[in-house]
C-alpha cells in the first residue's frame, strides 16, 4: 500500500462535519489497510489536553491553531516542505480548505509534489475560492495537478464543476455517513419517546414537545429562523412546545440576538433552552428527549450547507427533520420521506411555521418520517467512500 497522509486543520477534539469526515475517512482507510501506512496531520492540542487513545492510524500534531488564516497556512506549508521527500512517494489527501490553501502557497516553487494528491471540497470553499481572483487562479492550478477530486454531494460536485471546470474529469462522489460507534456510545435510543409523549402532550398540563437543533450557534445554521417560526405558532401550540439549541459559538453577538429573541418568545409562551456544548457521548440523550429535529440553514455570504452529517444523525435516532432546501441538504433529508423541506425566500417564515405545525399536530406523520429516516441514515458507509476515494491504494 502506498502511504496515505490525510491533512486537515479541523480534527478531534474540534467537532463539526469536517472534523468528523477527516476522522472517519482515516479510520476507514486504516481498517482496510490493517492499520498500516495511514497518518493524519492535525492541529496541536491545547496545553494539558491528552490525545485520544485508540486511533487505528497515526496522528501527527502540528503547531497550528486550526484556522485558515495566513499564519496557519504558512505553518502547514513549512511542514509540507520539510516532509517533501516522504510525500513524493505517498498519497496525500488535502481533506478540507486549510491544507489546500497551504499547498497553493508552494505552487510557484514546486516543492510540494506528492505522487498522488486528492482534494476534497465540501461546498462553501468552492464559492470562497472562486470569489477571490488570486485564489481562483491558484485553485485551478491545484485541481489540474490533483490525481482525484471528491465531494460529499451531487450539489457540491455540480457547484465545483461550474466554478472550476478543470475538476470535471477527476471528481468522484464519496458521501458521508454516520459516525463510527455512535450506537455503542448509547445513541441508538427510541425515536423521540413518542409513546410516552403522545398522551402527555394532549393535555394542557402535559409535557411539551421538544424541537431540537444541534450545531454551532452561527447565522448560517438558522437558529434564528427556527426560533422565529416556532414563536409564530398559534398560542395554544406555543405553550406546548420547547425549543432546545445544542452548540456553542464564537459569535457572541449572534448568541446575544438569539437570547433576546428567546426572551421575547418565552413571554409569549414558547419555552426555549440553550444547552451549550453537549459532548458526543451525551447527544444520544438529547436526541431521545426530542420529538422533531430542526436545522434550517441559510446562505450566509459565501457560506452554504454542503451536506450536514447531523441530519443523518438525527434521522438515525428516528427524528423527523425540518430543514431549508438549500445547498446539499436535500441529499441528507428526503422531502416528505424523512422530513419536511422549506425553500427559503420571501414568505418562507410562514411556510416554515406551517411545517412545524403539521408535524406537531400529526403523531402518525412524525412516526412515519422518523422510521424512514432510520433506514435512510444507514444507506452510506465510510468504508465505501474510502474505497471510492483511495481505490487500489487500500490494497
Amino acid at each position: 500500500m502506498r502511504p496515505l497522509f490525510l491533512l486537515t486543520h479541523e480534527f478531534w477534539p474540534r467537532r463539526g462535519g469536517i472534523a468528523t469526515y477527516c476522522e472517519e475517512m482515516a479510520r476507514a482507510a486504516a481498517l482496510a489497510a490493517d492499520g498500516r501506512g495511514v497518518e493524519v496531520w492535525a492541529p496541536a492540542l491545547r496545553p494539558g489536553e491528552p490525545e485520544r487513545a485508540g486511533w487505528p492510524f497515526a496522528v501527527r500534531r502540528l503547531p497550528l491553531r486550526g484556522t485558515h488564516d495566513l499564519g496557519c497556512r504558512l505553518a502547514m506549508a513549512r511542514f509540507l516542505v520539510s516532509e517533501r521527500r516522504r510525500l513524493r512517494r505517498a498519497l496525500v489527501h488535502l481533506a478540507e480548505p486549510g491544507p489546500m490553501l497551504a499547498a497553493m502557497l508552494l505552487q510557484p516553487w514546486r516543492t510540494f509534489c506528492p505522487q498522488r494528491m486528492i482534494l476534497t471540497f465540501h461546498g462553501s470553499e468552492v464559492l470562497k475560492f472562486h470569489a477571490d481572483p488570486v485564489i481562483r487562479l491558484l485553485a485551478r492550478r491545484l485541481i489540474r495537478r490533483a490525481w482525484r477530486v471528491s465531494t460529499l454531494t451531487q450539489y457540491a460536485r455540480r457547484l465545483l464543476c461550474e466554478c472550476f471546470p478543470e475538476a470535471a474529469g477527476k471528481v468522484v462522489l464519496a458521501p458521508g455517513a454516520l459516525r463510527s460507534g455512535w450506537e455503542a456510545a448509547g445513541q441508538d435510543g427510541e425515536p423521540g419517546g413518542e409513546g410516552e409523549r403522545s398522551s402527555a402532550a394532549a393535555s394542557p398540563d402535559g409535557r411539551r414537545r421538544v424541537v431540537l437543533t444541534v450545531g454551532r450557534l452561527h447565522p448560517r445554521k438558522g437558529q434564528a429562523q427556527t426560533l422565529a417560526a416556532l414563536a409564530a405558532l398559534p398560542e395554544a401550540w406555543r405553550r406546548r412546545v420547547e425549543y432546545r439549541m445544542a452548540g456553542t459559538t464564537n459569535r457572541p453577538g449572534y448568541e446575544a440576538e438569539l437570547r433576546e429573541a428567546a426572551r421575547r418568545a418565552e413571554a409569549e409562551g414558547l419555552a426555549v433552552r440553550f444547552l451549550g456544548d453537549v459532548p458526543d457521548g451525551e447527544l444520544g440523550a438529547a436526541y431521545a428527549e426530542a420529538d422533531i429535529f430542526a436545522l434550517t440553514s441559510v446562505e450566509h455570504g459565501h457560506s452554504v450547507e454542503g451536506f450536514g452529517l447531523v441530519y443523518l444523525e438525527a434521522s438515525a435516532h428516528g427524528l423527523p427533520v425540518v430543514a431549508h432546501a438549500i445547498g446539499g441538504v436535500a441529499e441528507a433529508v428526503r422531502d416528505g420521506e424523512t422530513g419536511l423541506l422549506v425553500r427559503p425566500g420571501p414568505g418562507s417564515g410562514e411556510t416554515l411555521t406551517e411545517a412545524f405545525a403539521r408535524l406537531l399536530g400529526d403523531a402518525a406523520l412524525r412516526r412515519r418520517l422518523g422510521a424512514a429516516g432510520r433506514a435512510w441514515a444507514r444507506k452510506n458507509a465510510w468504508a465505501d467512500s474510502a474505497r471510492v476515494l483511495y481505490g487500489e491504494d487500500l490494497d
